[in-house]
């Protein structure tokens, strides 16, 4: 896969994006990122890439010219079979596992990091961006959302998690919230792990696993548990 990251402020996105498993994702060749400024396609010396909106109010809005030069040049890099423009907005469609799974199929990522109050609209006359967000709140970086979008996406490559049925098993991957993990030592000033998880039996520790998920998820997430019981009752 191919994830270029449009920025205009690419220092927020180059340390993250060397650590941990998107490291190891790019050591492993599974994924090649890309950072690309903003403000290099800027038409003026003080590398504006931002103006006021038209009919007044607050805020600024990026300017389209910079932005549709630096998407052009960027797109033409590579002619994968399927690409994906992405806009960082708090307004865009929620970012969900099913989601992330489906970008990870994807051949290329293009990220736009939003700013400001958006973007031009017009814009979107000449690239199909779908605007993603990651949650009903408002960031001051587009760049932070950016970040978060890659890591879900990247670790579901193959060559990035050592064990990718750890992916399967996450929260929200069965439209549950996980369950409760232990580990060693066994019992930790006076408090033993669950005994399910000594008795060496996968099925029934798979089945308490599994109520645990239902538990937690009808206690923390009652909205995601009646989808669930939606899902099961339509299987």
């Amino acid at each position: 896969m191919i994830i270029d990251i449009v920025s205009a402020f690419p220092a927020m996105l180059s340390g993250p994006l060397q650590e941990s498993m998107i490291k190891r994702a790019v050591d492993a060749q599974a994924v090649k990122i890309r950072i690309h400024n903003l403000r290099s396609w800027s038409a003026d010396k003080h590398q504006t890439i931002d103006d006021t909106p038209y009919g007044g109010g607050a805020g600024m809005v990026y300017k389209v010219e910079p932005l549709y030069e630096c998407l052009q040049e960027v797109q033409s890099l590579d002619k994968p079979d399927k690409t994906e423009f992405i806009l960082t907005s708090p307004r865009g469609m929620l970012l969900d596992q099913t989601r992330a799974v489906k970008l990870s199929l994807c051949d290329r990522l293009i990220i736009v990091c939003g700013h400001y109050k958006g973007v031009d609209e017009r814009i979107k006359q000449f690239f199909p961006l779908q605007e993603l967000s990651i949650g009903d709140y408002v960031l001051s970086a587009g760049e932070m959302a950016a970040l978060v979008v890659v890591d879900a996406v990247v670790r579901l490559l193959p060559g990035t998690l050592h064990d990718i049925e750890s992916a399967f098993t996450d929260s929200f991957a069965d439209h549950l919230l996980d369950c409760d993990y232990y580990t060693r030592p066994e019992v930790f000033k006076g408090v033993s792990i669950p005994e399910i998880l000594r008795s060496g039996d996968h099925k029934k520790i798979a089945q308490w696993r599994l109520q645990e998920k239902e538990q937690i998820t009808k206690k923390r997430r009652p909205d995601l548990f009646r989808k669930y019981l939606k899902l099961q009752k339509s299987k």
